[in-house]
């Protein structure tokens, strides 16, 4: 059985190198991309089974990125991670409101990430974003 993939979109090239590794410790293929153009065109040649992304990253931000997933039928069931210092209630909602199937805020606890991709991943709905 192949690996479930991910892809971490964030521009900080500390934290893309830290979610690749630790999440591929514990059994994903890990990707990266460091800004939305670049995100968007490895969703088109290779969908991953799940995004994590920054909403503060160059060219499209994660919002756009999100509901560009989402909006088209063919990778609608790609699982998306907003992980974003925006942590007001209105940025959480609007996030979800795109269609991110989870927020979670930075700093963030790696168990907590952890537990929620292996969660969607695994079909399970993320818990309700704090906020």
């Amino acid at each position: 059985m192949p690996k479930q993939s991910i892809l971490v979109v964030d521009d900080e090239p500390g934290i893309r190198l830290y979610l690749k590794r630790l999440l591929g410790n514990v059994g994903f293929s890990v990707r990266t991309a460091a800004d939305g153009d670049e995100a968007v065109a490895s969703i088109e040649a290779e969908p991953p089974d799940l995004v994590i992304l920054d909403v503060m990253v160059g060219g499209r931000d994660g919002y756009e990125i999100c509901e560009t997933i989402k909006k088209n039928p063919a990778r609608a069931g790609i699982k998306v991670v907003m992980l974003s210092a925006k942590s007001r209630a209105i940025e959480i909602e609007k996030g979800m409101a795109l269609g991110a199937d989870a927020y979670l805020t930075k700093p963030f606890s790696m168990d907590e990430l952890r537990d929620t991709v292996r969660g969607l991943l695994d079909g399970e709905p993320a818990a309700e974003p704090e906020g």
